[in-house]
């Protein structure tokens, strides 16, 4: 328990992948952060734990050992529709494997190495901003002050936060679920399949561990018409794809009990809150066909890092901080969010899906295209 308020140049809320890559890049420069996380690492969160290669570099940038970890390189996907048909098409940039629960935690000692503060089991209550143009930040911690404060706390607004807000945000009305299990299926370890149902789509994918992570999505609608009974749901829904019934009646579940996150929303972005600075999912939750959105979160750490930079080495006032990081993030991620939201609109239904799977498989080109607008470019 922190005894007296400390000060840092920069606080972060939410130890996520986002929060944990600007936190490293900061102390990388001698910049003091204080990065506060709920949890306690490692532990598991609902992600679908594919990364594509853009972000491969970047993580070894930061100190991670990648090429020691043996992960799974990931080439080849397949996309099912529920009734049977199957699109093969190999990933031109590709990606790679490994669970948060391995990356998160590793990052974290990362971080700590390098002299940020990771505050575990820690919530923040309550945030004002003080004289000293900073932020005064009470938690179950203690009490802190820091001078930019930045928010990676994922897709749910904290309390404190989100009183009195009028959200700017926008988001399609319907309300998700996420669900993930580790798994140990017949499936080659370079290839990630992607599986459509009524409403909702499930990703299975090789990472460390010898798990494969399938993680789906879908309307709590469809949870509600089952009885709130996620397996009989899956047997309900899901099992009418004939891939998604082989893979929940063969493989072995390392947990038989999922992880669940509900009320996800997917809501337009925006990159400041209350004078915090938001990256990664508190952003704006990003459809998962936006491709990768771990890769997005760690990209944006990078922008904001380079930003915060220039304001506390170079003078850069925070007015500007702030505008220059929105214009930045909104010309990193425009087009990768514009692709997400039109191709989620063709996958989970059971005839549009499997005509648009057809189609694309007699015009690889155009599938390659569609691809490519999910990856970004190695940063």
């Amino acid at each position: 328990m922190e005894t007296q308020t400390k000060s840092y140049d920069c606080g972060i809320i939410g130890g996520g992948l986002a929060g944990l890559c600007l936190a490293i890049q900061l102390a990388d420069r001698g910049i003091s952060v204080v990065l506060f996380e709920k949890n306690q690492y490692p532990f598991h969160r609902v992600c679908g734990e594919y990364i594509s290669m853009e972000s491969w570099d970047f993580l070894k940038g930061l100190g991670l050992e990648l090429d020691e970890m043996y992960l799974p390189k990931i080439n080849q996907l397949g996309i099912s529709s529920e009734k049977g048909f199957m699109l093969e098409h190999t990933l031109q940039l590709g990606g790679f494997g490994i669970s948060r629960f391995s990356l998160d935690h590793s990052l974290a000692q990362i971080a700590t190495k390098k002299g940020v503060n990771v505050v575990e089991q820690c919530r923040v209550n309550a945030l004002s901003e003080n004289g000293l143009d900073g932020f005064d930040i009470k938690t179950t911690q203690g009490d802190f002050q820091t001078k930019i404060l930045c928010g990676s706390y994922g897709k749910y607004t904290p309390q404190f936060l989100s009183v009195g807000q009028n959200h700017a945000e926008e988001n399609d009305g319907r309300n998700f679920i996420g669900v993930k299990y580790h798994i140990k299926p017949q499936l080659p370890d370079n290839r990630i399949e992607l599986h459509n149902f009524q409403d909702g789509y499930c990703g299975i994918s090789k990472v460390d561990h010898d798990w494969h992570c399938l993680c789906y999505l879908t309307t709590a609608k469809n949870l509600q018409e089952n009885g709130k009974d996620i397996k009989r749901m899956e047997q309900a829904v899901l099992y009418k794809n004939p891939f998604l019934k082989a893979y929940f009646t063969n493989a072995e579940f390392v947990n038989p009990h999922p992880l669940v996150i509900s009320n996800v929303h997917f809501s337009r972005k925006q990159t400041e809150m209350k004078g915090i600075l938001l990256l990664g999912d508190a952003a704006g939750s990003i459809t998962p066909l936006c491709g990768n959105g771990m890769s997005m979160g760690m990209r944006a750490s990078k922008i904001l890092a380079n930003e915060l930079i220039r304001y506390f080495e170079k003078g850069q006032s925070k007015a500007a901080l702030a505008a220059n990081y929105k214009n930045a993030w909104n010309n990193a991620f425009r087009s990768r969010i514009t692709a997400g939201y039109y191709l989620q609109g063709l996958f989970g239904k059971r005839n549009t899906t499997d005509i648009a799977l057809k189609t694309l498989a007699q015009m690889p080109g155009l599938t390659n295209k569609l691809v490519s607008l999910t990856h970004g470019d190695r940063f």
